[in-house]
């Protein structure tokens, strides 16, 4: 099998050739910038700075030749623009804390204060307020919290509303390019359009708006889900119209070259726990998530994305429920979340697109032999019958050692089932 094939087997239930590997199809299955440029050193690729393409997590972009090193089946098409809000374009160096020399959108502009902390500005405005630090010593940018004063007498769903409108005819034609491309190359197509995630806390501060209004301090907007659920059902229902009418657009223009959509992160998992009962994510979740994916099953061939951390088993049916097809990142270390049960109760309903290799403890702290082992049992117990994208539990993390990286990889492509 090529890549693709092997990805579409595997989304099919059906048990590809080998494991499908994606790493840089998604931001939530990429890798830390840092690591990037170490495995382009490893596997001793053209010397280049690596571009960061999504500052908010610093991930790093996975070029063709590394993705031919690493074995990787899965192409990304990621939007026009990044978390804060300014497009990736016009490359120049910046150099991290750290010193490690990188490459950066032209509009990406910061400034370091006494304490040698960063701060990133939405847009790349810096006259207005900072949107995103990085604090001194640590390896990628916090939300910083911008929320006016609450009037409930006076609260507008369309504040948070703002930042979803009608996708541009620039990005429609952005997409269609990239998503030619991306075919181009024999990898399965991953794309994420945007605009369809329902409460997401990484995007509800509006990193991107230089002064958002409405609800965007994250406590406030997890008690308003209790306290306040009618402005929350007016504000999933207009952005769930919008989206519609916007994939409506989007799959005009790219129609069946997309294999998969990246659909919503919002989590609902604590390590130990939930953010919400079953209850309530049914009440309040379900109708806008059924609707999106009612829709992309019936009018495309894409699968849908859900990512999703923590412990979250108690959701999985729930999810399937909402039409999705792919679950990612599968934190198996959670709470409940034990691989074999997972497999067991649900491996035939969903794709588990993750899970390969514990990111917290084992891929960044162990051995090669650790990673190896876990590896390879996860290997065993996903991958029974396709239904299994290989990827680590959330994105590689920066300071993983490249060698780790690597026992990962190479235990995954020798993985026979």
């Amino acid at each position: 099998m090529n890549s693709r094939e092997r990805v579409l087997s595997a989304l099919k239930h059906q048990q590809p050739d080998k494991i499908p590997v994606d790493f840089g199809g998604t931001a939530t299955s990429g890798i830390h910038v840092s690591c990037v440029a170490a495995l382009r050193e490893y596997y001793g690729l053209e010397k280049r700075l690596v571009k960061v393409h999504e500052p908010y997590q610093m991930l790093g972009w996975v070029d063709d030749d590394l993705k031919g090193a690493m074995g990787i089946d899965v192409e990304g098409v990621i939007p026009r623009k990044t978390m804060f809000g300014f497009p990736n374009e016009s490359w120049k160096p910046w150099r991290t804390p750290d010193g490690l020399e990188v490459l950066v959108s032209e509009h990406f502009r910061t400034t370091v204060d006494v304490q040698g902390d960063v701060y990133i500005y939405p847009e790349g405005d810096t006259s207005a307020p900072p949107s995103g630090r990085m604090p001194k010593g640590s390896y990628f940018f916090d939300t910083v919290i911008r929320q006016d004063p609450i009037d409930d007498d006076r609260l507008n769903p369309e504040d948070n509303l703002e930042e979803f409108g009608p996708t541009s005819d620039v990005d429609i034609k952005y997409f269609t390019e990239s998503v030619r491309r991306a075919g181009a190359t024999g990898r399965a197509v991953m794309a994420t359009f945007g605009g369809t995630a329902f409460g997401d806390i990484a995007l509800v501060p509006g990193p991107f708006l230089k002064h958002p209004k409405g609800i965007r301090d994250v406590a406030e907007w997890y008690m308003s889900t209790v306290t306040r659920k009618d402005y929350i059902h007016k504000v999933f229902s207009r952005q769930c119209e919008i989206a519609v009418a916007n994939l409506e657009k989007i799959h005009g223009a790219v129609g069946s070259a997309v294999h998969g959509v990246f659909v919503c992160g919002t989590d609902f998992g604590t390590q130990t726990s939930s953010f919400c009962s079953v209850d309530t994510f049914r009440d309040l979740y379900m109708p806008y998530y059924k609707r999106v994916n009612d829709w992309i099953h019936g009018h495309t061939t894409w699968k849908t994305f859900k990512h999703c951390c923590g412990a979250v088993e108690k959701f999985i049916g729930p999810f399937i429920e909402c039409g999705f097809d792919i679950l990612n990142p599968v934190q198996c270390s959670a709470a409940g979340m034990d691989a074999q049960l997972l497999k067991e109760r649900y491996g035939n309903r969903i794709v588990f697109w993750g899970g390969g290799v514990d990111t917290q403890k084992v891929l960044p702290f162990g051995t090669p032999a650790d990673v190896r082992r876990q590896v390879e049992e996860r290997c065993r117990v996903f991958s029974v019958n396709g239904g299994f994208i290989f990827n680590s539990v959330h994105n590689i993390q920066a300071r993983t050692p490249v060698e780790n990286i690597v026992a990962m990889m190479e235990t995954v492509h020798a993985f026979r089932a």
